[in-house]
């Protein structure tokens, strides 16, 4: 039985999980779908200080309370960010990174630097489009009933977390065994950014022609790809 902890992305929480976990569950494995702080149903906990280092221990402490060993930390989009800072503060608990479409900045870059984007203002502590205007503009790559059940869980991300440029150089200067996981049909984040991940980490690099929420329209492809990962 192996052990994997799902780490979600901007807008999301740990119900973008939800297919993919209960098949790794009926698989035999143990999973857990955390929903990271400000996010989702924590969204009333978004708040101007809050970082990505407070995410990194808030998972490192997930996997300390619930003693988990061994763990296979999977994170999507920024959520592999999160990953990479709970992994530096508890790397004797992991076996396994795998990160599918994820950003994982090196020491001094931030998520606007690798996405080639403005940064947001820090005034308004969330960003991303009200949810009344969210159709068309997140989820859109899905199939029509899949978006809209995405899109009545969609939730506006806190900026902090993902603007701030990263420190994670105890991260960068240990060794993992990685998996790196591109969606072909997703713009961000780029290619190159995530070879660079797989490449410096020495690690697997495959693709997938998905868009940027793979669990969601190709949950197949993905519990499949993560249960080869064990």
């Amino acid at each position: 039985m192996a052990t994997y902890v799902l780490v979600h992305g901007s807008y999301q929480g740990g119900w973008i999980w939800k297919t993919v976990g209960n098949r790794l569950v009926d698989a035999g494995h143990r999973v857990y779908r955390p929903t990271l702080d400000g996010s989702a149903e924590r969204r009333r906990n978004a708040r101007p200080e809050l970082t990505l280092a407070d995410q990194g221990q808030e998972l490192a402490d997930l996997l300390f309370f619930e003693d988990l060993q061994d763990a296979v930390m999977v994170g999507t989009s920024m959520g592999g960010m999160v990953v990479a800072s709970a992994a530096e503060l508890t790397p004797e608990r992991i076996k396994r990174l795998v990160f599918i479409d994820a950003l994982v900045p090196v020491p001094g870059e931030s998520v606007p630097t690798i996405n080639s984007r403005s940064p947001h203002d820090r005034t308004k502590v969330m960003y991303g489009p009200e949810p009344a205007n969210a159709r068309g503009q997140v989820f859109n790559d899905l199939p029509a009933d899949v978006e809209d059940w995405a899109l009545a869980r969609y939730t506006r991300q806190p900026i902090a977390p993902t603007d701030d440029p990263v420190d994670l150089r105890k991260f960068w200067s240990l060794p993992w065994q990685v998996d790196v996981l591109r969606c072909t049909k997703s713009s961000a984040p780029p290619e190159a950014h995530q070879r660079r991940t797989a490449e410096r980490l020495n690690g697997a690099y495959s693709e997938l022609a998905a868009g940027h929420y793979p669990m969601l329209s190709h949950p197949d492809e993905v519990t499949a790809y993560l249960l080869a990962r064990t």
